[in-house]
């Protein structure tokens, strides 16, 4: 077993890391404090790739592997939260499903704009006010086939990048019992954008209610086949996870970084306080943690890469990591005394962005459903 980064995938990293830490992580706070999105190192993501990251180049994408894409999204986290979400959520919810069912048509209009930066971002809505995590009973927006056009009612919620995007991927009931992906352009007659959610944290990636009444785009906008929506939004919930998980080792780190230097820097007690074992033991916790949920996270981003199965090791590590950076972002507050709860200091701020990670994208009590009933299908 290999556990080494190929050469390309170590450049990659870098790079990624060199111009984050340059063109994102000085506005984290700004953009925290601000709620407003960093749409200048967005626009300078594109000829980095970064827009594109599962995007095939003939669209004009980079098309890395799924292991390089998730070690763009964890440098992303490392960064800036906020920033990270918006760019995981562009490639791997609202880019993803295009990439991977969408005719050559839909992706010769859609994707290329998209991983440019020369324009907005993606996007995918699939929650209802009143589904929650119940997409197979609970979706109740509808698409009606009239001529060659749909024709679409009902509103989402919690759709992340809505304001930002220029076209959103929906989840819509196309017949009575099935669902079926239709992309719709934010900018069609009918839709409607709500205000951004006000949130503990990721301010600067927003997040909108979003309606439609009587909204009409081509038939052509069909993502795949007609009825098999909800298999698609699966798969792609499953590559999506593995981003939020690589995000929470970015934002774990950026945590851990922190509280070891102010370790060594803060002195009580006539020494550093990195020299109690309190301290010692709270850091050697935290790295144990991260190191463990990096290779739960690389290891399902590898399978992804291989064409294996990967959705049981996609929630597993969606699960340990985005509950170990909330334990991780915990323990860095508390190693920084009350100095940690001012916002003078970016823990704080990374703890409230990590907070939405157990949530987002499947909270863990529906990673472990997913987790246990591959196990016990396996068993049959």
């Amino acid at each position: 077993m290999n556990f080494d980064l190929s050469e390309e995938q170590k450049l990659w990293r870098e790079a990624v890391h060199d111009f984050v830490a340059k063109e994102v992580q000085p506005k984290a706070r700004e953009v925290d404090e601000t709620g407003e999105f960093n749409w200048d190192a967005t626009h300078k993501m594109g000829p980095l790739g970064l827009l594109g990251l599962n995007v095939p180049e003939e669209y004009g994408g980079s098309g890395v592997d799924a292991l390089s894409a998730a070690l763009a999204i964890e440098q992303l986290g490392w960064a800036c939260g906020s920033t990270a979400l918006a760019i995981a959520a562009h490639n791997g919810l609202g880019c993803a499903p295009i990439t991977a069912y969408g005719s050559d048509q839909l992706k010769q209009r859609f994707l290329p704009p998209a991983a440019s930066g020369r324009g907005q971002l993606a996007a995918l809505a699939l929650t209802e006010p009143g589904a929650g995590s119940d997409l197979k009973g609970g979706v109740q927006t509808r698409a009606e086939l009239q001529g060659d056009e749909w024709v679409i009612n009902g509103s989402k919620m919690w759709c992340t990048n809505a304001s930002i995007a220029d076209f959103i991927v929906t989840l819509v009931r196309t017949d009575p019992e099935a669902l079926s992906l239709i992309v719709v352009p934010t900018d069609a007659p009918g839709l409607s954008i709500g205000p951004a959610e006000k949130k503990m944290g990721l301010k600067g990636s927003p997040t909108h209610a979003v309606s439609y009444q009587d909204v009409r785009v081509p038939a052509a906008n069909l993502v795949g086949e007609r009825g098999k929506g909800l298999a698609y939004t699966l798969a792609t919930l499953d590559g999506g996870r593995i981003g939020i998980g690589a995000l929470s080792l970015g934002l774990a780190q950026a945590a851990l970084d922190e509280a070891l230097k102010y370790a060594q820097e803060r002195h009580t007690f006539g020494q550093p306080i990195a020299g109690h074992q309190a301290i010692q033991w709270m850091l050697a916790d935290a790295e144990t943690q991260l190191q463990a949920a990096r290779l739960l996270v690389y290891r399902a981003a590898w399978a992804k890469q291989q064409g294996r199965p990967f959705s049981q090791l996609a929630a597993m590590a969606k699960l340990f990591a985005t509950e170990a950076a909330e334990k991780i972002c915990r323990d860095a507050i508390q190693i920084h005394g009350g100095y940690g709860y001012s916002s003078e200091y970016p823990v704080e701020r990374i703890y409230r962005d990590a907070r939405l990670m157990t949530i987002g994208e499947g909270t863990s009590e529906i990673q472990r459903l997913v987790i246990a009933r591959h196990m016990l299908a396996e068993g049959d």
